[in-house]
């Protein structure tokens, strides 16, 4: 028994890379269809009630797809004002971030010894490196994937819904073995991450209208643009929050004078993430998954480095899917606990008594 187990724990370790292997290499299959699974779970509890409502499947698949298509029009129109206004702006930026960054770097070059070609501006003195080629081409590459990556969810979520691929029916083969086991989870995992997809959301959502009204108010350009980048970096779990009010604090000192309105500014928008971001979203998601910190980063970092940015996307969904499944069986609720920081309390129990 203990050769059979150390065997099974040794190819256990030889498997886990090459899977992980194959789930970066074929990541243009695999990231489209996880995302289209979490889509799916949003729409299944509507096609459930038409199927009682006896709808047939080809008109609840055609709601379904007017839906989306009704939330890709406004997202569209939202990115149409958004291009206008920046567009339309007549504000000299670059020249203004060349004063700025003159008015921080000379003094700098003056203490480090620094020597720069006179006449010579700071940014083709310091980027000149940079290869615009280059950059512009990966900018048309990430563009192309992006858009071939959404064909293909918006198709595999038409085909979940259809039910020519059963989830339920998936966990009860593979993983859980008695059908009335299998459903109970199926539904908690259609709970739970339906749950974070809604909140999450909204708290986004709320997040970009935030600073977009900050940006009016301070008279910051392109409020709908900020607004609709804080709504999209936030879906980025723990970072986006950090980049979102990085980046627009960084664009803040480039327009606004150094005085106390850029600090009010970057007061305002550090709020608006701490209150919704901080408070708000944690009371909303309440316990029903809670997942501490650490699980949360080494999560995040593990599937950013298998997916890049999708994958720090997903990596919130997926860590719950892998919670709930570990602890349906005794030997895995251990690492469940570990996951939620719930096994530290009966331990911390244990040493005061």
């Amino acid at each position: 028994m203990n050769e059979r187990r150390t065997t099974n724990i040794l190819l256990l370790i030889i498997a886990l890379p090459v899977v992980f292997y194959v789930l970066n290499l074929l990541s243009f299959i695999f990231i489209p269809l996880i995302f289209s699974m979490f889509i799916a779970l949003l729409f299944w509890p509507l096609m459930r009630w038409l199927r009682k409502k006896k709808v047939s499947k080809i008109i609840s698949l055609l709601i379904v797809v007017v839906i989306i298509a009704v939330f890709f029009k406004l997202l569209g129109e939202v990115i149409h004002l958004s291009s206008k206004e920046i567009l339309a702006s007549e504000n000299n930026l670059f020249e203004k971030a060349e004063t700025k960054l003159e008015n921080l770097i000379t003094p700098l070059e003056s203490f480090f010894g620094i020597e720069r070609v006179e006449g010579v501006s700071i940014t083709m003195h310091y980027f000149q490196a940079i290869d615009i080629s280059k950059t512009f081409g990966s900018t048309v590459d990430i563009i192309g994937n992006t858009i071939s990556m959404t064909l293909m969810t918006f198709f595999f979520v038409i085909l979940l819904l259809a039910e020519s691929l059963n989830f339920q029916k998936i966990l009860h083969s593979t993983i859980l073995r008695k059908e009335f086991s299998s459903m109970k989870v199926f539904m908690r995992i259609e709970k739970d991450i339906i749950t974070f997809i809604k909140v999450k959301f909204i708290i986004s959502f709320f997040t970009g209208l935030g600073f977009t009204l900050a940006c009016y108010y301070f008279d910051v350009s392109f409020p709908i643009f900020w607004g609709l980048f804080a709504f999209a970096i936030n879906f980025v779990q723990m970072i986006g929050s950090i980049i979102s009010v990085v980046l627009l604090s960084l664009f803040a000192f480039v327009e606004l004078d150094p005085t106390s309105t850029l600090l009010f500014f970057i007061l305002a928008i550090t709020l608006v993430q701490v209150v919704m971001g901080g408070i708000l979203e944690p009371i909303f998601m309440g316990k029903s998954f809670s997942i501490n910190v650490i699980t949360i980063l080494i999560m995040l970092m593990f599937w950013g480095f298998i997916w890049g940015v999708p994958g720090m996307i997903l990596s919130i969904p997926i860590t719950v899917f892998i919670k709930i499944i570990l602890e349906q069986f005794k030997k895995t609720k251990v690492i469940a606990d570990l996951m939620s920081g719930s096994e530290l309390i009966p331990i911390k129990n244990k040493i005061e008594n």
